[in-house]
Parts: structure tokens; sequence; C-alpha cells
């Protein structure tokens, strides 16, 4: 088989992350390390046991809110990382997107999955208004140095919902597929177990 007939590679998921959420996520890592390893290293009792009963139940509650939401698209499918579960959805399956306090995308049965990793930021909104106000008011017309239009300043999330709903107006009619829906047994176990043990050292 020649290379003219093998398999186009498909093309590279966009993907979309908070990096202040990762950041935070890591530092809270960190501290409840700091401070839980000199619990562990010098204290007294069952007060060790009952540190690494509450890290192992916040720790993956800190990751699944913090490190692991994300948003990834490519020219199939929009697929999203959620706190505690993972979402795949062919853009035939995509009604469409909202965007209020939170970001969401709503599927064909009226289901909505809310875009964590996406976050709605109300000041980076008021902000760019605010610019839109005084060029309104300055009477300065939204051109840029040949002349030409430019587009209006957009905050970060809204410019991250709008390529999403191109990807979906582009690839709507042909990528087809089923909806798939995972729990993230990864995050979810560890926390139970760290809950539970937490509660039975606690009440002894």
């Amino acid at each position: 088989m020649t290379s003219s007939q093998t398999t186009p590679p498909q093309a590279r998921d966009r993907s979309y992350r908070s990096p202040a959420g990762i950041a935070g996520g890591v530092v809270l890592i960190l501290i409840g390390a700091w401070m839980g390893g000199d619990a562990v290293a010098y204290g007294d009792g069952r007060t060790p046991w009952t540190v690494l009963a509450g890290l192992l139940f916040v720790v993956p509650l800190v990751v699944a809110f913090t490190i692991r939401p994300a948003v990834f698209g490519n020219e199939e499918r929009l697929r999203l990382r959620n706190p505690f579960r993972d979402v795949s959805l062919p853009w035939s399956a995509v009604s469409g997107f909202k965007s209020g306090y939170s970001n969401e995308v709503v599927d064909e049965a009226g289901t909505k999955y809310q875009l964590w990793s996406i976050p709605v930021s109300l000041r980076g909104r008021r902000k760019v208004q605010r610019q839109q106000m005084r060029a309104a008011k300055g009477g300065r017309t939204a051109t840029g140095a040949s002349g030409l239009p430019v587009t209006e300043p957009r905050s970060t999330g809204d410019q991250a919902m709008d390529e999403l709903r191109e990807l979906h107006e582009a690839h709507a009619e042909t990528a087809q597929g089923t909806t798939k829906v995972r729990w993230a047994y990864e995050i979810i176990a560890p926390a139970l177990v760290g809950a539970v043990l937490l509660v039975v050292l606690l009440a002894i």
C-alpha cells in the first residue's frame, strides 16, 4: 500500500483547560501534603491515621474539581472530562450550547452537561463591555491599522464557546455516533474509601 492510500491522520483535539484552576489545585495538594506529612510524622495516637484518611478523601476531590476538568473538541466529537464523569458527544448528538452563570452543552435529548473547564468570567465580560462602551462614547470605530474592521473583544471563555459552536456547525451533519458517559471511578472510589475511614476513625 502506497503512502497516498493510507488513512489520513485525524485532526488534533482542541483542548480547553483552566490554568488558574490547575495552579490552585497543585498549590492545595502541596499544602495538604506538607501539613499532612507533618501530622503523620509527629502526631500521636490515631492522629496519623485520621490525617491519612482525610487526605485520601480530600485529595481526589481537589483533583476532581481543579486539575481534572477539561474539554476536547475535534472534527468528530466533543469530549468532556468533568469532576466525576467523562462524556463523549458526537457533533450530531449536540443540540447547542448555553452560556449563563455556567457554560453548558445540550444534547438532542435535552440533557445538559456543564463545561467545567470553561468557566464563565463575569468580570471578564464586564471588562469587555466597559471597553466597548468607552469606544462607543469616544466615537471610535472598530478598525485596525489597515483600516479594516476588526472583531469585537471577547472574554477567554466566550472565545472558547465560539470555537466550539463553529466546530458544531461545521461537523453536525457528518460526525455520527452515540453519546457515551463513563463515571470516573478512579476519583470516586478513593474519595469514598477515605470518607468511610474518616467517619470510622472519628467515631471510635
